[in-house]
């Protein structure tokens, strides 16, 4: 794009007149209006001292803390729990591997949103055709609906130990979400949210009130290790669990619309990393207090490796800690589901306003945006109700859902890797060879996880030797994968990621959509995605007929 020019009548001096960028909703321009503070537009001034920088991180929080909250659900107060009843503390580690994972999946997406002002869905179709970029909204659509069917099972389980009627509590809660959101103002939702991520501390009292073993806590943390006397293979589908829970597809969708919708922009990119960092810390801080707490107080008791559900841990946190841990973990149980299902249901509505474009903004008021509330209110209306029919089958749409969050996860982080290495989508703001490289081995990791637990699936019986040669196998096709990908770099002399040029790159934002090159898709690249095709499209198919075998009571 050729730029344009302005003189400048001050100075006499000619500037750069501010380009044209892809962003496709304009109500996603203008000042920052966030929950703790404002931008203006015009205000490019330095941020020099403590107080100018805190005011600008104040007004930037919100995406990172709230995605990484959101992620802290129903379903992932049911894995962490299950972890720390079943097994004690045993996995903590895990979670301390998790966090650069969840760093770095996240840093690229709010990289893409605020660089190219783009939704993830509209740059996968844009850049990988239409096949994916359907294939990335309706699996989207499909998987968040029954991840909201879960957070609403999550307030039937604290409404239920608290006491209060189930049908109208859990209309109440779907009303709440839909009413939070509607209201046309950014910073109205954003208060509400950022509220509703502040009542997930509650957790703490709780961990304090059961007070596990400290030393104890602080050694499962650093030294990993296996539960003894636990087959191999249901620890592995746990593991998975607590992956699949806290890096889940919907997260990618949501915070790269988000800080979109909030008008971030390279500028600000390390006040949101900061953010981002506040989310994982409290998001850690939530699942290891849950593990801990869960395994000091049904440990010695006949409950201890016999989880059934988050419920019954509320019952059992008041038989062995006392009335008032049973009642925080409940209410902070409803908290979690209530941000869980807005968080869900907005990533779903903001991905198919980008792709169909519908006007997507959180600035909009209804009248504004029909189409994207209209999916917004829908989804969560729905799975407010399948939930109040008699007869539904939950725990069916449980299991589901965490199955098809698994198969469905590594699509989302390779197609991530792609567009966070396509440089006419982030110029600059390209991955550098450190962030490739680990990038590639999560991406691995995650493949190899979601193969194991689509054949637990299919195979509930799966030995522990089954599960280690799937990992035999596909360690030996990554190592070979490798090879191949190394012999082409050096077969076409290619460069092996050298210095990216980052000048500039605070203003750097990405085109029109129609301005960019078409990609170039090498062979290697095609018979990839290829493969990924026939792999999701085959597990996908072979998910849906065991779930309605399950269903059929075969």
């Amino acid at each position: 794009m050729t730029d344009l020019t302005t003189t400048d009548p001050t100075t006499t001096a000619t500037v750069p007149a501010p380009r044209a960028t892809a962003v496709l909703d304009d109500a996603h321009v203008g000042d920052i209006r966030g929950a703790l503070g404002t931008i203006r537009l015009d205000d490019t001034a330095p941020r020099r001292g403590l107080s100018a920088k805190l005011k600008t991180l104040l007004a930037i929080v919100g995406p990172g803390l709230i995605v990484m909250v959101g992620d802290n659900d129903a379903g992932a107060f049911g894995t962490y729990t299950q972890a720390g009843q079943d097994y004690g503390t045993s996995l903590l580690w895990t979670l301390v591997l998790l966090i650069p994972v969840l760093y770095v999946n996240q840093e690229m997406v709010l990289r893409l949103g605020a660089v190219t002002g783009v939704g993830h869905a509209r740059l996968i179709l844009e850049r990988f055709g239409r096949f994916w970029g359907a294939f990335s909204v309706i699996d989207l659509f499909l998987l968040n609906a029954l991840t909201l069917v879960t957070e609403f099972i999550g307030i039937t389980l604290a409404v239920g130990y608290l006491g209060l009627p189930k049908v109208p509590s859990v209309l109440l809660a779907a009303v709440i979400v839909v009413a939070a959101a509607s209201t046309g103002s950014f910073r109205r939702f954003e208060r509400t949210a950022i509220l509703l991520c502040a009542g997930s501390l509650l957790l703490v009292p709780v961990y304090f009130i059961v007070h596990p073993a400290t030393g104890r806590m602080a050694h499962d943390l650093v030294v990993p290790t296996m539960p003894q006397h636990a087959r191999l293979s249901d620890v592995m589908l746990l593991i998975i669990a607590i992956v699949g829970t806290t890096v889940a597809p919907w997260q990618l969708f949501f915070q790269q619309s988000y800080v979109i919708d909030k008008r971030i922009t390279p500028r600000f990119m390390r006040y949101e990393k900061a953010d981002l960092w506040l989310g994982i810390g409290i998001v850690i801080i939530g699942a290891a207090a849950m593990m801990g707490f869960c395994a000091a107080a049904f440990a010695g008791h006949g409950e201890f490796g016999d989880f059934t559900d988050a419920g019954d841990v509320a019952a059992g946190l008041e038989r062995y800690a006392g009335k008032t841990a049973g009642v925080l973990f409940a209410i902070a149980l409803l908290d979690a589901s209530i941000i869980g299902a807005s968080a869900v249901s907005l990533s779903t509505a903001y991905a198919i306003g980008d792709v169909m474009g519908l006007k997507h903004s959180l600035h909009r008021g209804v009248k504004g945006a029909k189409g994207f509330y209209a999916v917004f209110a829908g989804l969560v209306l729905t799975a407010a109700v399948i939930v109040v029919i008699p007869g539904s089958p939950l725990g069916l749409l449980t299991e589901g859902v965490q199955t098809l969050a698994g198969v469905l996860l590594p699509s989302a982080s390779v197609f991530l890797l792609l567009l966070c290495n396509d440089k006419a989508v982030l110029g600059p703001w390209v991955n550098g060879r450190a962030m490739n490289v680990f990038t590639s081995l999560v991406v691995a990791v995650l493949v190899t996880l979601s193969i194991i637990l689509t054949a637990a699936v299919l195979f509930p019986d799966i030995t522990s030797g089954a599960i280690l040669d799937i990992m035999g196998v596909c360690g030996v096709a990554g190592i070979l994968a490798l090879g191949y990908a190394e012999t082409r770099r050096r077969r076409k002399g290619w460069a092996l990621g050298g210095p990216v040029d980052r000048t500039g790159k605070e203003n750097w934002r990405m085109p029109p959509l129609h301005e960019l090159p078409r990609p170039l898709i090498s062979t290697g690249r095609k018979v990839g995605l290829t493969a990924l095709r026939v792999y999701l499209l085959a597990a996908m198919a072979l998910v849906v007929v065991r779930v309605a075998q399950l269903a059929l009571g075969h």
